[in-house]
């Protein structure tokens, strides 16, 4: 019995090792309430990255903060969702296009 526990925990880590590694795909946009990042390379498409965001903070009632680029391939541009005083000149509005 013991021997057969071996060869499948043998079996199974020589699967392990060989086996390829792969990496999960990544969306070029992702974020939460809080904030999230977005895919340089949209940047580099043409896509209006400040609209993107402000749609997004828009939609849980804040306003957007860009805080930093990473610009290089495989790169994010990263944003914060920060709260906005009522009645402030910056109150979150949504993109119209």
């Amino acid at each position: 019995m013991r021997t057969t526990g071996l060869a499948i925990l043998a079996a199974a880590m020589a699967l392990a090792v060989t086996a390829p590694a792969q990496a999960t795909s990544v969306p070029p946009f992702k974020g939460n309430d809080t904030g999230g990042i977005i895919a340089y390379s949209l940047y580099q498409q043409g896509a209006d990255v400040k609209a993107m965001a402000l749609n997004h903070c828009a939609s849980y009632g804040k306003s957007v903060k860009l805080t930093g680029v990473d610009a290089q391939y495989g790169g994010y541009i990263s944003f914060a969702c920060v709260w906005v005083h009522p009645g402030h000149i910056d109150r979150p509005l949504r993109a119209a296009y």
